[in-house]
């Protein structure tokens, strides 16, 4: 089994109506609810939109805590969820279900495995 990372852009949500949004919580839950009975699901979750992030830093030897984003950038992370799956064709499945869930695109991307380190 391989873990995957399937996530979205906040700005790839694009701008609807709060009744769209509200529409799009049923569906997308029952793609959740689909991973979780089928034992691929390992995390799911939107992130906190309004809420400030803040970043930990210790290239310099001492760990710098820093309100706000690391970098500037226009885009940000909206939600992801990690999956356990077979293989890559099972990643693009739930990728395509949550994309038709949500209504929005989605993107994966493969976990390195973890090194065996002794």
């Amino acid at each position: 089994m391989t873990e995957y990372l399937i996530y979205f852009n906040q700005q790839w949500v694009g701008d609807h109506t709060a009744e769209w949004f509200e529409s799009r919580g049923p569906t997308s839950m029952a793609v959740i609810d689909e991973m979780k009975a089928a034992g691929v699901l390992i995390y799911a979750g939107g992130l906190e939109e309004g809420a400030t992030p803040f970043s930990a830093d210790a290239t310099s030897g001492t760990v710098v805590i820093t309100d706000g984003p690391y970098v500037e950038t226009t885009e940000f992370l909206g939600g992801l969820t990690i999956v356990d799956v077979e293989d890559e064709e099972a990643a693009r499945m739930w990728a395509g279900k949550l994309a038709v869930g949500c209504g929005w695109p989605q993107e994966v991307r493969r976990f390195a495995p973890i090194p065996d380190i002794q």
